[in-house]
């Protein structure tokens, strides 16, 4: 192998080493529980919206951790 195919193979790997943890920081956030989306301040969480999940929604009515 030449050293300009190792360089460019290398620049390649370390672009897509920095590119995984900015993906893996657009997840939307994923809590246990309403106790943990009150603590970061994100209750009520509508459907639709980050964080949102069916278990978080006692009542079925599209708003979770809303009391």
């Amino acid at each position: 192998m030449s050293t300009s195919l190792i360089r460019a193979v290398a620049a390649a790997l370390a672009v897509a080493a920095l590119a995984l943890p900015a993906a893996a920081s657009n997840a939307d956030p994923v809590y246990k529980n309403c106790t943990e989306v009150r603590q970061a301040g994100k209750a009520p969480i509508l459907k639709g919206q980050p964080g949102y999940s069916s278990k978080l929604d006692r009542d079925g009515d599209g708003i979770a951790c809303e009391k």
